[in-house]
């Protein structure tokens, strides 16, 4: 690729008429002037934006078309809780991936919603966005937990049993991973905790596997704060509205937080505080910030909405390269895929996107999505529509079943 206004995100600003060598699906260099290979297939950026390909760190996709149809995100009842893993239902045909290409989306987190043994939701997972079968990127991702007054009444009806059963489980977790063998024949009686959820919380307890907890209140972000600290283990916090009253702390204990930019003005009596300018004050504190848009948007729009997302975000005080960052390698760092995506630099999967404007900007649109340097197209069931109503199309002769 020649004529680049490349974004690498390993160095400030842009490196101007950059030059990307792209081999076997990696990045080889980014130079600003260099001459291509020869004999390599050159594309002209004629000076456009090029960044890395996006990621959205919370969305459904692979697991929902519509909400009217969100089974594969939840569990409502049965043994299954923190066990509850979304991996198995990943559909690669889903035509919600397609629209998310179209908009400059190469990588997404997609999590369970639900599950039947609350403050859990589930296990998440990372997927790659390209054409084909093998969406699945890294399995077994993290671990979510929902908390807050919206979702009280599945733990008994207040937030505090939330966090007394969420710190229970993860005793008795602890001390089956301790003493596995006393833990399997120990009577059940005093364990409100499954062996399949015991198990997949020993993941978290033992630091391979990190706790995303959905917070908006000051107070809950307080608890998994103390959380973390408590149990030594690696907390994320969703959502996060009054997150900016928890800035310097959050810094402290190097939480990072996912927010949505749009989250500014309160929906439920948690989100009172909620502010336009939340992801700038975590930025200025040293917060690591990354970006998800609940609701519709975690797989209708994924990715045009999220990068609307971090332009609000931009216009209420956070620098746009911080923006382009909380699309790109910091949700890659979050999830432990920085040392393959997130940003262009030597030896990287060749995750890149040509914008044909400020990737920020709403009315911008991707001209060229490359996943493992590999071409894919920006055709979704909605251009396809549109293309087959067109009112050009006016005259055309009807299909065979419409004669």
């Amino acid at each position: 690729m020649v004529a680049a206004k490349a974004y690498t995100l390993t160095s400030p600003g842009a490196i101007e008429n950059a030059t990307i060598v792209i081999r076997d699906g990696r990045i080889v260099s980014v130079v600003a002037g260099g001459v291509p290979p020869a004999g390599a297939r050159v594309v002209d950026a004629q000076g456009r934006i090029v960044t890395p390909g996006l990621m959205s760190a919370g969305t459904q996709l692979g697991l929902i078309e519509v909400d009217s149809t969100a089974a594969d995100a939840t569990v409502s009842s049965g043994a299954l809780g923190a066990a509850f893993d979304v991996q198995y239902a990943l559909d690669p045909n889903s035509t919600s991936l397609a629209l998310a290409r179209a908009d400059g989306l190469t990588r997404a987190v997609t999590f369970p919603s639900q599950s039947a043994d609350a403050p859990f939701n589930g296990i998440g997972a990372v997927l790659r966005l390209e054409e084909g079968p093998k969406i699945l990127d890294v399995p077994r991702a993290g671990m979510f937990a929902t908390t807050g007054g919206m979702s009280a009444a599945s733990a008994g009806g207040s937030r505090g049993a939330q966090w007394l059963l969420l710190r229970n489980a993860l005793d008795e977790a602890k001390r089956c991973a301790a003493a596995p063998a006393q833990c399997r024949n120990a009577g059940q009686g005093e364990q409100l905790v499954n062996r399949l959820n015991r198990e997949a919380l020993g993941a978290v307890v033992q630091g391979t596997m990190p706790l995303a907890i959905t917070a908006a209140r000051e107070s809950d972000i307080r608890q998994a704060i103390r959380l973390a600290g408590d149990y030594g283990i690696r907390v994320f916090v969703y959502g996060g509205a009054e997150a900016w009253r928890a800035a310097a702390d959050l810094a402290a204990r190097r939480i990072p937080v996912v927010l949505d930019p749009f989250a500014n003005t309160p929906a439920t009596f948690d989100e009172i505080g909620a502010r336009a300018d939340n992801a700038a004050i975590l930025h200025r504190a040293g917060v690591t910030i990354a970006f998800a848009v609940p609701g519709i948007s975690m797989t209708h729009n994924a990715g045009s909405i999220v990068r609307e997302a971090a332009g609000l975000a931009v216009a209420n005080g956070l620098p746009w390269d911080e923006a382009l960052r909380a699309l790109t390698v910091n949700p890659a760092r979050i999830w432990g895929v920085d040392q393959r995506y997130g940003s262009l630099a030597p030896g990287k999967e060749a995750d890149l996107v040509i914008w044909d404007g400020d990737p920020l900007e709403p009315s911008s649109a991707p001209v060229v999505v490359l996943v493992a340097g590999r071409e894919v197209p920006l055709t979704s069931r909605q251009t396809e529509l549109r293309d087959r109503y067109s009112p050009r199309r006016a005259t055309d002769p009807l299909p065979p079943p419409f004669r």
